[in-house]
């Protein structure tokens, strides 16, 4: 990589006892021994080592290098991805978290989804580094981090110009180049990405795709500076879930599909600046963003329910404007004999949603409008973190956050226009002991809390029906604790073990014939995570991560009390071979067990086992060769499952309760020649 990671400029803990050189860390693999700086046993990093060795589908699967997550589709690949981790169907983002260079990537009072997570933007090739953390006790998680938080970081330079061309079944066509250069005293990277793919559908999705990434980095004294842009255009036609019924009987094949005419285009161009300043004993950094992106989408997720004659495709529409910025400075200090670090940090966002909407069409053509707003909301939270080395074997981290939002609703139909405003308090704090310099036990606990749609605080008609409805809490109550154990034997092995508990006030659920989630009553979740990584001198790396998870609604009835999309278990693993020249290859296990589709647990989602392999041949001339196998046993297993009701031709007006399901893509073989790969 061309030079050190700005990343590490926020994750350096500073220890007045030494002093810590700007350029002298680094971090390029998940084995990094986190003992002595992480405050749980359920964070850590993966650098671009181990991102890039992964074989992947979708550019959001860089997640699933956070223990226990796991990265689906229920639609085409324009669309942000489904997400599931702690017990959680995240939807699409709802409760994680995730960051990229400091902006946020969930998107509140969105179109189709609250927290909508798109990462369709990412360029694999240019992430450096993703940091994870699990749980409610991390200060600087706010909103939508109730099950955790991830931030990825791209890079500032590369070593080499870099360009690869991949090929593969099914129309599949994908490019990518980059290169770097020293101008005016600092580094200048410039990247892209294209990319074609029919997918193996009955009906060709016709994906047509196009990344952008342009940076200038430098440094002057003590200080690094960073201006970034990124640009991203896609349009699809999607094969959504399809009912079980209509496969079984043959009128279709596991890749056929209802509607013809659903899919969706999506647009993002954002521009960020930041400065960093890293001295002896204090850092300072300020990040800054703006954000513009759009999304139309059709969908039909119940053919003919609603409407037999002009069925019941939907459109979803969602531009926005975000404007924000983070301030960070952390101080250390000595105090009643024991080193401290002090955290202060303000981050801000104003999400100006000109267009929300929602319409009824038909092969994408409208006909009816249901709802349609302009949406002003901000957020800003503030937040301080203490961090204390009390003695060589007991730490501890206290902090607070707290959070206030403002929301200006103006809708179509007069009675569902208002303001609305709320705050909340967050608690944090972390325990760790050391009874070994090979070991580290912690306890951690705290709140935390995710956003509702700001539609949802000032609505008082239902612009369907017409009839009257409640409005709900802005903000939604998240509590939790974890006990957790991490071990750093040596010889390259790094294992961490960790028990938790998770509370929601109030949880998100997919509902079938809206396409949209509502909230529901409390939960609780309760789980074990087991992760465990090894890498060797000589290239050989091996990684098992075991999660269980258990979810309930508390104040349902027993036996009617599950969480629909809950997973309960989730294996994955990897073991590859990459030395610095010649022969590699990896493969990659990922498993997701059977969860629940409906309250009472009687119809539950088959488990699915997905293999993916990739092997190739690196000459010391930076040219690389590479055949990836997806789906490597053609598992025909499901990428997600609902159970709701749906209606087809000659079925009942009320239609028919079924499985529907979007099945894993088939086994496909795609080649890459390389040069310059970092």
């Amino acid at each position: 990589m061309g030079g050190e990671l700005a990343a590490q400029e926020r994750d350096v803990e500073v220890d007045p006892t030494v002093t810590v050189e700007l350029d002298t860390v680094r971090v390029g693999s998940r084995a990094d021994d986190l003992i002595g700086i992480a405050t749980s046993a359920s964070e850590g990093r993966v650098g671009a080592v181990d991102l890039l060795a992964r074989p992947i589908a979708r550019e959001g699967e860089l997640l699933e290098s956070v223990p226990g997550m796991i990265v689906t589709q229920h639609s085409g690949e324009g669309k942000a991805n489904q997400f599931f981790v702690r017990g959680f169907n995240l939807d699409h983002g709802t409760d994680f978290q995730t960051r990229v260079e400091g902006m946020p990537v969930n998107q509140p009072t969105h179109g189709h989804g609250q927290g909508y997570t798109d990462l369709n933007f990412l360029i694999p090739e240019f992430v450096d580094l993703l940091n994870y953390r699990l749980g409610v006790h991390h200060a600087e998680i706010g909103d939508f981090g109730s099950a955790g938080g991830a931030e990825i970081h791209l890079a500032r330079s590369l070593e080499s110009p870099l360009a690869t061309l991949t090929v593969g079944e099914n129309g599949y066509t994908r490019a990518v180049a980059g290169s770097s250069l020293r101008l005016g005293g600092g580094d200048f990277l410039l990247g892209g990405e294209g990319r074609l793919y029919d997918g193996p559908w009955e009906l060709s999705q016709d994906l047509r795709k196009l990344n952008g990434l342009a940076r200038y980095s430098w440094s002057a004294g003590d200080s690094r500076f960073s201006v970034l842009g990124l640009a991203y255009g896609a349009r699809w036609n999607a094969t959504d879930q399809i009912p079980r019924r209509l496969v079984e009987d043959g009128t279709i094949g596991r890749f056929g599909h209802v509607d013809p005419s659903d899919g969706g285009d999506s647009r993002r161009f954002s521009l960020s600046g930041s400065w960093g300043r890293l001295r002896d004993r204090s850092s300072q950094e300020v990040q800054l963003f703006a954000i513009f992106s759009d999304l139309d989408l059709y969908s039909n997720f119940t053919y003919s329910l609603e409407d037999e004659d002009r069925g019941d495709q939907f459109r979803q529409q969602d531009r926005r404007y975000v404007l924000g910025g983070n301030v960070k400075h952390t101080q250390a200090l000595s105090l009643f004999g024991a080193p401290h670090t002090i955290a202060a940090g303000i981050q801000h966002r104003t999400d100006l949603i000109t267009d929300v909407g929602l319409s009824l069409t038909e092969a994408r053509d409208p006909y009816a409008g249901v709802r349609r707003d302009e949406v002003t909301e901000t957020a800003t939270g503030v937040f301080i973190e203490a961090s204390s080395r009390w003695r060589p074997w007991l730490r501890t981290t206290l902090g607070v956050r707290g959070d206030g939002y403002t929301f200006n609703v103006e809708s179509d139909r007069a009675e569902n226009s208002g303001d609305a405003d709320a705050a909340i308090v967050s608690p944090k704090a972390s325990i760790a002991l050391a009874p070994h310099p090979d070991a580290e036990v912690y306890v951690s606990g705290g709140l935390g809390f995710h956003s509702n749609d700001a539609r949802g605080t000032t609505i008082t008609v239902d612009p369907v029906s017409g009839e009257p409805v409640e409005s709900v809490d802005p903000l939604v109550r998240s509590r939790g604790g974890e006990v957790g154990i991490r071990l750093s034997p040596g010889s390259g092995l790094q294992s961490s073990l960790a028990g938790w508990l998770l509370e929601l006030d109030s949880e998100l659920l997919f509902v079938g014939d809206a396409g949209a989630t509502e909230p529901v009553g409390a939960s609780r979740r309760t789980g074990v995570t087991w992760a465990n990584h090894y890498r060797s001198e000589a290239g050989l790396t091996l990684e098992v991560d075991l999660s269980f998870a258990r979810a309930r609604l508390s104040d349902a009835e027993e036996g009617e009390d599950r969480v629909p999309g809950a997973m309960e278990r989730v294996v994955t693993g990897g073991l590859g071979w990459l030395p610095s020249a010649g022969l590699f290859g990896s493969l990659r296990l990922r498993h997701f067990g059977e969860y629940p589709l409906i309250e009472d647990n009687s119809m539950r989602a088959d488990p699915a086992t997905l293999l993916n392999a990739e092997f190739g041949y690196r000459l010391r001339n930076g040219l690389r060769l590479e055949i990836a196998v997806l789906n490597l046993l053609d598992s025909e297993a499901s990428d997600i499952e609902y159970f709701y009701a749906s209606r087809l031709p000659g079925e009942p007006a009320d239609g028919v309760e079924d499985v529907h399901f979007h099945p894993v893509e088939p086994r496909q073989v795609r080649a890459s020649l390389t040069w310059g790969l970092r």
